[in-house]
């Protein structure tokens, strides 16, 4: 649904550092790095994924209020990583892994907060059901 978003962050340089270690986790690093901008994207691009990322950080003040970003993994190890990498990285703990059965039987995530306050995560949502769940 969304090709590409991103937020600015008040240290390029740190923040760039920050989400490489992060992302790295979760099979994403830079795709494109220009002077007050980066853009991370999947290492291995998919057929008609923007060879420049779709995820940027840009130079700036960070937004008010701050927003949330939810990355997608591919296992409940890939969340664990991406929490300790956040945490050794300089986030702050917002959520440890671990099941939220508030959203669904099956939403395993965890939760940072990056060096400007952004509210990050990484889920995943585990097996697919045998039967697609109806809206």
């Amino acid at each position: 649904m969304i090709d590409h978003t991103g937020i600015t962050v008040s240290e390029l340089g740190r923040s760039r550092q920050f989400y490489e270690s992060v992302l790295s986790t979760l099979g994403y690093g830079v795709r494109l790095a220009l002077e007050d901008a980066v853009g991370f994207g999947a290492r291995e691009l998919q057929p008609g994924d923007d060879p420049g990322g779709d995820f940027w950080i840009s130079a700036g003040p960070p937004f008010t209020p701050r927003s949330h970003i939810a990355f997608r993994a591919h296992s409940e190890a890939q969340v664990v990583a991406f929490h300790q990498a956040a945490l050794s990285a300089g986030g702050s703990d917002n959520g440890a892994p671990g099941l939220r059965p508030q959203y669904h039987a099956r939403y395993f995530a965890a939760f940072v907060l990056d060096p400007d306050g952004y509210n990050i995560e990484a889920v995943f949502h585990g097996a697919a059901p045998a039967v697609a769940d109806k809206a």
